[in-house]
């Protein structure tokens, strides 16, 4: 396939690029830092930001599918500024992105997969969430409505628009996981405010896959939860990373002091939401990785 990538740069990008270089696909990714190479392995670059109509267009436009994970970094403190970037970066993308597709002249059957996130859901106390449940009332809910609403839209002749909600990734070198490792091999990872907040992760392995999945199989549309099938509380996650790196995980951080800090941010480390990827199961994915223990024991022997 002849796959356009946008977010191909960041860290889940680079593990998709090259794994759908490596089974032989074609790989384009725009990139605001680099124009017209190669890296020898399948993956050509193409410059251009997302967030502006530009000649990267028309490669959108040419491709079988067109994979999209721009969007600014949700971690840190959400200034009336920083959230306005969260929010235009991926609608602004999305809509560049429709425009190419609606001139796009190909007549095969296309794929649009735009990323998203379990933070569509809002805030839930033990429900289990899976992709029936509505979007919730916070900031980041409203993201990621917007998001998916302008995706929805795509004009992707004769083909299909799959909206990929993620969870929280850990990786060895990305994600959560490596804003976590710094106090965790200090012994300062115990649970933040109360622990009893649900965590929806997924191995990077599995986040890849899951992406690969849905590209592959045609009758595979809409939104599908990209997450582990079994979710852990906080105070689960930081006991499984304390005895993964054999330190203490016992020092409780004050919800009070986590919300001083990280403002309004603070919400989504503080609460969570118990989600678990219903259609991707029903469909015939099976997760390397299920459980959070194995998850964390692969990625350190890395």
């Amino acid at each position: 396939m002849k796959v356009f990538l946008t977010g191909g740069s960041g860290f889940i990008g680079r593990r998709l690029s090259a794994a759908l270089a490596a089974r032989g696909d074609e790989v384009t990714v725009l990139t605001r830092s680099a124009n017209g190479r190669a890296d020898g392995a399948g993956i050509a670059f193409i410059g251009g930001d997302p967030r502006l109509p530009g000649d990267w267009q028309r490669e959108a436009a040419a491709a079988d599918a067109v994979i999209s994970l721009a969007g600014a970094s949700i971690f840190g403190r959400w200034t009336r500024r920083r959230k306005r970037s969260i929010l235009e970066s991926r609608t602004a993308s999305t809509a560049n992105i429709l425009s190419a597709l609606a001139a796009r002249k190909n007549t095969k059957r296309g794929v649009l997969i735009n990323a998203s996130a379990v933070g569509y859901y809002g805030f839930h106390g033990d429900e289990v969430i899976d992709e029936s449940a509505s979007h919730g009332s916070d900031f980041l809910a409203g993201v990621c409505a917007a998001w998916e609403s302008a995706a929805r839209t795509a004009a992707v002749p004769n083909g299909r628009v799959v909206l990929a909600r993620f969870g929280l990734v850990l990786g060895e070198k990305g994600g959560v996981l490596r804003k976590m490792l710094p106090l965790a091999r200090l012994g300062l990872g115990g649970p933040l405010g109360s622990g009893k907040q649900w965590f929806p992760w997924v191995h990077i392995d599995d986040l890849v896959g899951a992406l690969l999945f849905l590209l592959d199989r045609d009758g595979l549309e809409g939104p599908f939860n990209c997450c582990a099938p079994n979710p852990v509380r906080n105070r689960d996650l930081a006991r499984a990373l304390g005895r993964a790196l054999h330190r203490p995980a016992f020092l409780r951080v004050p919800g009070f002091l986590i919300r001083f800090v990280l403002g309004e941010f603070g919400n989504i480390i503080l609460r969570g939401q118990k989600t678990v990827p219903r259609r991707l199961l029903d469909a015939g994915y099976a997760f390397r990785h299920p459980e959070l223990a194995g998850a964390l024991a692969e990625l350190f022997r890395r």
